[in-house]
């Protein structure tokens, strides 16, 4: 899969901006730097040129900086051309780069050849788009972490212990003693357990940083005028819906991303529920069951002043089996009621004001609550789902060793399959059609 033609995009953004950049990268780029720019270029120098056509023509004065292999960020020679950020300008450079012999590059294939140059691992070049799709700070942070080493770091420290084991089992198995217990002279359990208890630390870490990257879809349901516009424009912090004493006020779903604490996390107002000869409020009401069906927690709104009602139930029997949900009792400024948060077996009632933002902390608190996210961001890692899948199946095979320990050959066999899930993280060993997945959904440029 190594790639050793030259390939050339447009890395910013479309659209003006003051600053553009075409980037180019190949094995050898001193004859397109000399047609280009006119002249060779020191290394890592940014140096103000002329930057011409094929007819010498001026396309525009700019800045180029050539970076020698592997001294680069793929670890081929790369140059760099800043320009003024106007469309037309980037598409005559990166025109005269494939004049001079480039080929325009796939999604992602910067930093592929970085991956397959060996400058970053698979886990720091999956921290590069975390990065760049990153909608909260704290997300942005974690990914900075990841493309920085410190989920690979921690993945090559459980790597080494599990080797470290493996080459001890392996050579007892092929160099026996007489009357000596291969597994008990090397403390195998101990280190088992340990090995065992170090990937669960790293899988709980990965799942909240899932959480951070993720996020999660929260829907907010229930009957006409119980106040879900009101607490989506109380959450998102501005009026955002239409607020009405006019029951069926609400037609469609209207979707916001707030910041909770870090979590990305996509509140949709829905029309209110409730059987209706309405045309347009029926499409919005069958809109609702749609948003539902994709929802990751349900908030069921009610009217703290008359309660949970027959037709509440009735809502709440509909939602699919196993939705996360929480009750939000509204309106309690209408009441005698205070804010507070009930937990029993029914599950959890919030009771605030979405009006008067009364206990609106306490239903960030239970939101955090309903998906399990502890706070903080330091130590997390932006993992994604087929690095928990790996963690998972690899701390599966560490316990299942576990249970063989008067059989060498079957612990042997389990640290095997532990490395194996290890190395599927950092990319050692991974499938080319993984590899092209992963890829395809960098932007072009990248």
């Amino acid at each position: 899969m190594m790639r050793s033609d030259t390939i050339a995009a447009i890395a910013t953004a479309p659209g003006r901006a003051a600053i553009g950049i075409v980037r180019v990268s190949g094995p050898q780029l001193a004859a397109l730097v000399e047609a280009l720019v006119g002249r060779p270029l020191p290394a890592r120098r940014a140096v103000l040129c002329e930057l011409r056509d094929s007819a010498g023509e001026l396309i525009d004065e700019g800045v180029a900086i050539r970076f020698p292999a592997p001294h680069s960020y793929t670890g081929e020679e790369v140059l760099e051309l800043q320009a003024h950020g106007g469309p037309m300008v980037l598409r005559l450079l990166l025109k005269r780069c494939l004049e001079l012999g480039a080929r325009v590059a796939e999604a992602g294939e910067f930093t592929l050849r970085a991956f397959l140059n060996d400058k970053i691992d698979l886990a720091q070049a999956e921290g590069v788009i975390d990065l760049i799709d990153a909608t909260t700070e704290r997300a942005a942070r974690c990914a900075a972490r990841s493309l920085h080493g410190d989920f690979s770091f921690k993945i090559q420290n459980l790597n080494e212990m599990v080797v470290d084991l493996r080459i001890e089992v392996e050579a007892a198995l092929d160099f026996p003693e007489e009357d000596l217990d291969p597994i008990a002279s090397i403390d195998m359990d101990a280190r088992l357990r340990g090995v065992v208890g170090q990937i669960a630390s790293v899988l709980e870490a990965s799942r909240q940083g899932s959480l951070l990257r993720e996020g999660m879809d929260v829907v907010l349901v229930g009957q006409p005028n119980v106040g879900k516009s009101s607490l989506l424009n109380r959450l998102a912090g501005e009026d955002l819906a239409i607020v009405t004493d006019v029951p069926g006020t609400t037609r469609d779903a209207i979707r916001q991303l707030i910041d909770l604490d870090g979590i990305p996390v996509r509140i949709v107002d829905t029309a209110g529920l409730r059987t209706s000869a309405d045309a347009v409020e029926s499409i919005g009401i069958a809109r609702t069951w749609e948003a539902v069906s994709k929802a990751d927690l349900i908030l069921l709104l009610v009217d703290a002043r008359v309660g949970e009602s027959v037709d509440d139930r009735r809502i709440l029997d509909q939602l699919p089996k196993g939705l996360p949900r929480l009750c939000v009792m509204n309106k309690v400024d209408l009441t005698t009621a205070a804010p507070r948060i009930e937990r029993s077996d029914g599950g959890t009632r919030v009771w605030l004001s979405a009006k008067t933002g009364a206990g609106m902390e306490l239903l960030r608190s239970a939101l955090q609550d309903a998906v399990g996210w502890r706070g903080g961001a330091e130590g997390l890692y932006l993992a994604r789902e087929r690095h928990l899948q790996a963690l998972i199946a690899a701390q599966g095979h560490a316990e299942e060793a576990g249970r063989h320990l008067r059989q060498p050959e079957l612990v042997a066999e389990g640290l095997r399959l532990v490395q194996g899930q290890l190395a599927r993280i950092t990319g050692e060993f991974t499938a080319d059609d993984l590899l092209g997945e992963i890829f395809s959904r960098f932007c072009i440029g990248k």
